[in-house]
């Protein structure tokens, strides 16, 4: 029944998400709300990690399986990616660099600004 529960909070949050993606005029996915407004209320202590962890755990660990959909939509477009893919090749490759190097340069900055706070 936990585990019920945990989702059911994820899911609402999700919706949430969803609503907002309705209500507000920009094109951010839906998701991208959600997880927003899942770290606000884990933020703010509206939701307790310990009322959310183990589900989220588990999701994050089925998550490959979800992928499946996608590369069999890969594999059925064949034709219309293979003239295109040395460039998607390229944008792959560059944007995950891009990604990992401003990832990389936040999380040193918030350590940074972390030891900081822990001078005072």
């Amino acid at each position: 029944m936990k585990y019920l529960q945990q989702f059911g909070i994820i899911l609402a949050v999700s919706f949430v998400g969803e609503l907002l993606n309705y209500a507000i005029p920009l094109s951010i996915p839906a998701s991208i709300y959600g997880l927003v407004l899942m770290f606000v209320c884990l933020c703010m202590k509206w939701i307790k990690l310990e009322d959310v962890k183990e589900t989220a755990v588990f999701l994050i660990e089925i998550m490959p399986l979800m992928f499946i959909p996608a590369a069999v939509g890969l594999i059925t477009s064949w034709d219309i990616i293979r003239p295109k893919l040395l460039a998607y090749a390229a944008i792959t490759v560059i944007s995950t660099l891009l990604v990992m190097l401003v990832s990389g340069y936040v999380t040193d900055w918030m350590l940074k600004g972390e030891k900081k706070g822990e001078d005072k």
